[in-house]
């Protein structure tokens, strides 16, 4: 189960501290074998930190630290009228799931395990060791040098119509020929890959070739680069090690830069794009709006402004974007913009100039101009916004409109963010639209009359295995569609290939395997019917088309 190589043997540091004889019983001092607590800590980093923190302090997800989750020693379950959660009431909730947006884990989990990280919480969490930058500069590993890249693509494939598919359980990233609908390769990476990009359309700069070189982050921190242009085996290029634990990669928009940032250690790396060594770490803790300071101030998101020269940095605990020059790496100008607690994820406007981001805890979608480094707006919400890679449209009555689809509750938020064109309904909420259950994931293109919406968060089979059509003339539910019924499968992440005449969807399934357990369904835009099945994937989840993401089409 031990996929990972520096996180754990970190977070080992401290774990002989934990070391106990006994049951897994509710006791007042919880403990573990060592063995025990090694792969239990395992479990909680790939499944429960992304939500709830390394250190437990919580975010999108509860804080899970001792004093709230252990109870007394005296067996009491309250104190000061605070509910203290104790082993059976944490097994039932990791076992089930919550109303607020948590997945139940019943279906990956088997009862020890679900026992086990039941007790695990109640314990002080293990502090992860630092990452410096002449460790990060050591893990550089070269598979193709620079001087034998190709001048042209060894292989007559459209690789602008290529999808690069996340294989997260597997720690690769599937190629897939979107004309042929045939995979090309499996490129290792690192594990649970959450987000993959290139560089995009810039208002004053340019690359060359755009959309040849790919760059994964995945949540063990390792960094990989993909050359498009390679025959299959030669695809990864290069990879190195930013962080123990991480979320989000960009390209600057000369192409000369990649940005890595980090949720354990909390900072944000520039790597060379070309040889991917280290060049610059900034950390992220600090002081966030409440005037508190935060130890684990995690990067959530990071993006290039199609506009300016400079990435957008998501502090997440903070409440803060950063917006982080890159002409001059040695003078480094950072400009901290305020806004809510807790970033998450984001998109831009058609224009590219203000960025949409999600502040979950908060209930509120933040709005930053790019151009005059400044917040603009906060949008309240439903119940956790989280609009994944976002989608951008026409409404009738409010002009060009942004949304999200939200964690904690099913509905779709709907606002206009044309300030220029539009002003009376800009960054106000234009309607909201009643969904069958919480998702993560939306999408549309212009090509099309529909938005598209999962619905991965709900607990029932038949709610999460479908995604719903939103008609962008009424804001309603257009059509439901109901993408596998296989036990244990779930319907998540749209997105359509290059001419918006198919959108892809992923079944995943949520357990983890070595063998090819997915698949993607095509359907037609414009008749909503399915056209294909692409198998033998190995837990498919998000997928980003060349050339819609180098054109920022959302």
């Amino acid at each position: 189960m031990n996929r990972l190589s520096l996180f754990p043997i970190a977070l080992g540091l401290v774990a002989s501290a934990f070391i106990a004889a006994g049951s897994n019983g509710a006791k007042a001092e919880p403990t573990l074998s060592a063995e025990t607590f090694e792969n239990t800590k395992t479990l909680y980093f790939q499944r429960c930190a992304g939500c709830h923190g390394v250190l437990r302090k919580g975010a999108t997800g509860s804080n899970l630290e001792p004093r709230w989750t252990k109870k007394m020693k005296d067996g009491t379950v309250k104190t000061g009228g605070t509910l203290k959660l104790g082993q059976k009431r944490l097994e039932k909730i990791i076992t089930l799931g919550t109303e607020g947006g948590m997945n139940n884990f019943d279906d990956i989990f088997n009862k020890d395990q679900i026992a086990n990280l039941a007790t695990y919480i109640q314990m002080e969490p293990p502090v992860p060791a630092e990452l410096s930058i002449e460790e990060m500069k050591k893990s550089v590993k070269i598979y193709v040098a620079a001087k034998d890249y190709p001048t042209k693509p060894k292989h007559d494939r459209n690789w602008k119509n290529f999808f690069l598919v996340i294989e997260r359980d597997a720690g690769k990233v599937a190629i897939v020929d979107g004309d042929k609908k045939e995979i090309v390769a499996h490129i290792p990476t690192g594990y649970a890959v959450h987000v993959v990009k290139t560089a995009e359309k810039h208002k004053t700069e340019k690359v060359e070739n755009m959309g040849r070189f790919w760059y994964t982050m995945g949540r063990d921190g390792k960094l990989t680069k993909i050359d498009l242009w390679q025959t299959p085996d030669k695809m990864r290029v290069a990879e190195v090690q930013v962080a123990y634990d991480a979320r989000d990669v960009a390209v600057s928009g000369d192409g000369k830069y990649v940005i890595g940032g980090g949720y354990w250690p909390p900072h944000f790396v520039i790597v060379d794009a070309m040889t991917m060594m280290p060049l610059k770490v900034i950390s992220t803790r600090g002081v966030n709006v409440d005037g508190v300071y935060v130890n684990e101030s995690r990067v959530a998101a990071v993006y290039t402004t199609p506009q300016a020269s400079s990435f957008l940095v998501s502090a997440k605990e903070l409440g803060q974007m950063w917006q982080v020059f890159y002409k001059d790496l040695k003078n480094l100008k950072i400009v901290q913009m305020d806004t809510h607690k807790f970033l998450h994820d984001g998109f831009f406007d058609p224009t590219g100039r203000y960025f949409q981001i999600a502040a979950n805890a908060s209930n509120r979608m933040e709005v930053v101009d790019s151009v005059n480094s400044v917040a603009v707006a906060s949008i309240p919400t439903g119940k956790m916004p989280h609009p994944g890679p976002g989608a951008n449209w026409v409404d009738p009555k409010c002009g060009p409109v942004g949304g999200t689809m939200h964690i904690g509750e099913g509905k779709l938020t709907t606002w206009g963010n044309d300030p220029k064109g539009n002003p009376d309904s800009a960054w106000k909420v234009c309607y909201k639209t009643e969904l069958d259950g919480p998702g993560l994931f939306m999408r549309t293109h212009p090509n099309s009359d529909y938005v598209l919406i999962d619905q991965v968060k709900h607990p029932e089979p038949e709610i999460q295995q479908s995604i719903q059509v939103i008609d962008k003339k009424t804001g309603k539910i257009a059509k439901t569609i109901r993408v596998t019924k296989e036990p244990g499968k779930v319907a998540l992440h749209m997105e359509f290939n290059a001419d918006g005449s198919e959108f892809w969807v992923s079944v995943w399934n949520r357990k983890d395997s070595l063998k090819p357990n997915g698949e993607i369904v095509v359907y037609d835009t414009k008749t909503l019917k399915e056209k294909a099945r692409i198998k033998g994937l190995y837990a498919p989840t998000g997928k980003f088309n060349v050339s819609i993401r180098i054109n920022h089409v959302t």
